[in-house]
């Protein structure tokens, strides 16, 4: 008997069976096991090609931000507002009103389709409400605390033990604009000095069918002084920052702390500050579209808020 218990355990899966039909769903499953038999349920229903594309890209984007490995029963309304939230303004890609809607009622008839499955015991998206109206507008900082935030990394460079990171972090990001993706990637041959005062740095593709996309940005003397600084503290060879994002987005957050900010820095908020700074200062409308690296029909909308940031109210169409 011993025996054969032995062999029963050793004949189990190693993994769990994958759902191949609805009724097999559960909470524990993850949510990439669900996507197609959701596309078959979309077909059943009479949806177009175009709907089942657009809500399976709708799907894989909250994947991209919360893991397509999470079990479906642990999605909750909290989370769901939080990835809406990244989405608007936190990715740094545009996003429509009516993307922003639709993407609302993708994730409401895939919960719902779960919870009629019996698959979770409720609805974490019956909370979520569609709204109409302009877009929120993303935080930024104002001039007073640009200059409370530069004068408390300032410190930190003069300390007894200086770091000079925080401040090369915080001007790099008000002087470029550029994203949290960008940042990680750069090396110290991207910044290249034109003179004692002044320098360029440019944001490199990988691929060589991008090396058109590549864009140049001045940097300042002041960041220059910051990097001369900087560069033999972390005795770097190669790349602008040895740590990873996590700790890049530390360090921002420390910034905040420290300046007594009721704001938290981010990438995010940094890259619409530099933005609008550039706007206020008459810099060229396309200018700043192509220091930011966006298309002309993502601009369309970034470049709304900023005018919105800036105190230019549009009229409603």
């Amino acid at each position: 008997m011993r025996v054969a218990i032995v062999a029963a355990i050793r004949q189990l899966p190693l993994f769990p069976t994958l759902p191949t039909k609805p009724e097999e769903i559960t909470h524990k499953t993850a949510l990439k096991h669900t996507l197609g038999l959701f596309q078959q349920h979309l077909m059943k229903e009479g949806k177009t090609q175009h709907t089942v594309k657009a809500f399976t890209s709708d799907l894989q984007l909250i994947a991209e931000y919360l893991g397509d490995g999470k079990p479906v029963g642990e999605f909750t309304t909290t989370n769901l507002n939080e990835f809406l939230r990244w989405m608007e303004v936190g990715r740094g890609v545009s996003c429509s009103r009516k993307t922003y809607a639709r993407r609302v009622t993708t994730l409401k008839v895939y919960f719902k389709w779960l919870t009629g499955l019996g698959a979770i015991p409720f609805d974490p998206t019956a909370p979520v409400l569609q709204r109409s109206g302009q877009a929120p507008l993303s935080d930024i900082l104002e001039d007073d605390e640009i200059s409370a935030a530069l004068s408390f990394t300032y410190t930190l460079r003069i300390a007894e033990k200086p770091d000079a990171r925080p401040a090369l972090l915080l001007r790099l990001l008000l002087e470029s604009g550029i994203k949290k993706s960008e940042t990680e990637r750069l090396l110290l041959k991207d910044i290249v000095r034109l003179s004692k005062h002044e320098a360029v740095l440019t944001i490199r593709h990988s691929s060589p069918k991008d090396i058109y996309k590549e864009r140049r940005m001045p940097l300042s003397a002041d960041f220059l002084d910051v990097m001369d600084e900087y560069v033999p503290q972390y005795r770097l060879k190669e790349t602008l920052f040895n740590c990873t994002t996590r700790n890049l987005e530390y360090i921002l957050e420390d910034i905040g702390k420290g300046t007594g900010l009721e704001k938290k820095p981010s990438f995010e908020m940094l890259r619409w500050t530099c933005a609008l700074r550039d706007y206020q200062a008459s810099m060229d409308a396309e200018a700043i579209r192509e220091k930011l690296g966006l298309s002309k029909i993502s601009w369309v909308e970034t470049f709304a808020k900023i005018k919105r940031l800036a105190g230019e109210q549009e009229d409603e169409n």
